[in-house]
C-alpha cells in the first residue's frame, strides 16, 4: 500500500506542475510573441536493486517524473498595427537583445525608443543590430524597417536588426520577460531572415486547447486523490483488524 501511495503522489506532483504550466500559458494569451509551454514526462522505474533471496521477485514500480518544460516555437498570428517600430518575424528566428545578464532572444517585436534614442524592448532591453545597438537622433524623422531588417531614416541607414536561429531549439531556456537564453550563440539567419514592419506577432497559445487541458488535469488530479484516500482507508482498516486479532 505504501508503494501505491508513493506512485499516486508522484503523479499528483507532476499534474500540479502541469497545471502551473497551463495556467502560465493562459495568462500569456495576449503577450506579444509568447510561445506556449508544455511539460515533458518520463517513466521512472524502481527499485533498481533486488535480491534473489526474496520469496518472490521484486516488482518493478513505475513512477512518473517531469523532465522539463518544452516550448512550442510555431509562429503566432501576425497582426497589423501601423506602428513603424513594431516588427514581426516571418518564419523562424529570434531578435537579439542586450540585457544586464548578457545576450537574450525574443520574438516580441513591440519595440520603442528610450530617452537616449536607443531601440529597446518593452522591458527596456536594447535591441541588437548587426553592428551594435541601434540609436536615433531627433533629426532622423520617420523610421522605416525593411523586409531584411534594415533600418533607415531621412538621415540614412541606422543599422540592421540582428536575427538568429538555433540548430537545436530545445537548448533555449525561458528567462522571463518573454526572453530566452541559450548555452550556444545563435546562428545568423542571413538572407533567410524576413521581417514585417508595422506588424506584431501575437501569442501562439490556443485558449480553448489550454482550458481543455486544464479540465483534464484537474479531473486526473481528483481521481488520483480519491484513489489515495481509498488506499489509505484500506490500510487503516487492515491495521485495525490486525490489532484486533488475538495472539496465538
Amino acid at each position: 500500500m505504501e508503494n501505491a501511495l508513493l506512485i499516486g503522489l508522484s503523479r499528483q506532483i507532476a499534474l500540479a506542475r502541469e497545471a502551473d504550466v497551463i495556467a502560465n500559458n493562459v495568462a500569456n494569451v495576449t503577450t506579444n510573441g509568447f510561445k506556449a509551454r508544455s511539460l515533458r514526462f518520463e517513466e521512472y522505474l524502481s527499485p533498481t536493486a533486488r535480491a534473489d533471496s526474496f520469496p518472490r521477485n521484486s516488482r518493478i514500480l513505475s513512477y512518473v517524473q517531469d523532465k522539463g518544460i518544452g516550448v512550442d516555437l510555431t509562429q503566432g498570428s501576425v497582426e497589423m498595427t501601423g506602428n513603424p517600430l513594431d516588427v514581426a518575424i516571418r518564419g523562424e528566428g529570434f531578435f537579439v537583445v542586450q540585457t544586464s545578464a548578457g545576450e537574450r532572444y525574443t520574438r516580441d517585436g513591440a519595440f520603442q525608443l528610450n530617452a537616449a534614442g536607443e531601440l529597446v524592448t518593452a522591458s527596456g532591453a536594447r535591441v541588437a543590430g548587426e553592428n551594435g545597438p541601434i540609436t536615433f537622433s531627433p533629426q532622423d524623422g520617420r523610421i522605416e524597417i525593411g523586409a531584411d531588417g534594415t533600418i533607415t531614416t531621412a538621415q540614412g541607414q541606422r543599422g540592421k536588426l540582428r536575427l538568429v536561429r538555433f540548430a537545436d531549439p530545445r537548448s533555449l531556456a525561458n528567462e522571463g520577460d518573454n526572453l530566452f537564453s541559450s548555452p550556444q550563440p545563435g546562428q545568423p539567419l542571413g538572407a533567410k531572415g524576413r521581417v514585417e514592419s508595422g506588424a506584431i506577432e501575437r501569442s501562439n497559445v490556443r485558449p480553448v486547447v489550454e482550458m481543455s487541458r486544464l479540465v483534464e488535469v484537474s479531473r486526473a488530479y481528483q481521481n488520483i486523490s480519491n484513489m489515495l484516500q481509498q488506499t489509505d482507508a484500506l490500510r487503516r482498516t487492515a491495521i485495525q483488524r490486525l490489532a484486533e486479532t488475538p495472539a496465538s
